[in-house]
């Protein structure tokens, strides 16, 4: 590959029904289409039993037209489920992006060259009140330690993607995510520099 810029990216996003694992890989899609102007394509599997069971969207996102819809080395995979993790972690290329919900996920010992992220995704939403949003705040994260989608377009694909009444609280939970990563970075950029 060389010193090209990758024009392609792969992203996994893994957890068990109910969670919005698929609304979570069609915002993240919809930032990038309708957003950036870019090229997006997402696939989606269920395990046997889709409430509670495996669940995993797969989104390209690319700057050119996508020949081929599904992933074979994500650079990011994110894991909302054990099983999700245990599937899906042999997939993510060296140097990919880790990102996990700490109270959801026990990943043991990772791959050296990975950048790993974990955040406590669900406790946040059920601080916030409805543990239904830790999607959303998974994505806030996101905005902050990848530089997949634009963060405006992710926010503003997100509050089109969720019913009315609830764009206020959603929005707060993007927040609380983006504002965790953001405070990650910072302590990390801090610890480069001493």
């Amino acid at each position: 590959m060389g010193m090209e810029q990758i024009s392609q990216h792969e992203v996994i996003i893994t957890g068990f029904g109910g969670q919005g694992i698929v609304l979570t890989g069609n915002i993240l899609g919809k930032a990038a289409t309708i957003h950036d102007g870019r090229h997006a394509t997402m696939t989606q599997s269920y395990g046997p039993e889709a409430r509670g069971g495996a669940c995993s969207s797969q989104v390209i996102v690319s700057d050119e037209e996508i020949a081929f819809p599904y992933t074979d080395n994500p650079q990011l995979l994110i894991c909302m489920s054990q099983e999700g993790y245990e599937n899906n972690r042999g997939a993510l290329v060296p140097g990919g992006i880790m990102v996990w919900d700490t109270d959801l996920v026990e990943t043991g010992e990772l791959d050296p060259s990975w950048i790993a992220y974990h955040v406590p995704a669900t406790r946040f939403a059920e601080e916030l009140g409805n543990k239904m949003m830790a999607n959303i705040v998974m994505l806030g994260f996101v905005s902050a330690v990848s530089e997949l989608v634009t963060t405006e377009s992710l926010k503003t694909a997100m509050l089109g993607s969720v019913p009315p009444h609830t764009k206020e609280k959603n929005g707060t939970a993007f927040e609380r995510g983006r504002d965790y990563g953001l405070a990650i970075l910072k302590s990390l950029a801090k610890q480069e520099g001493s």
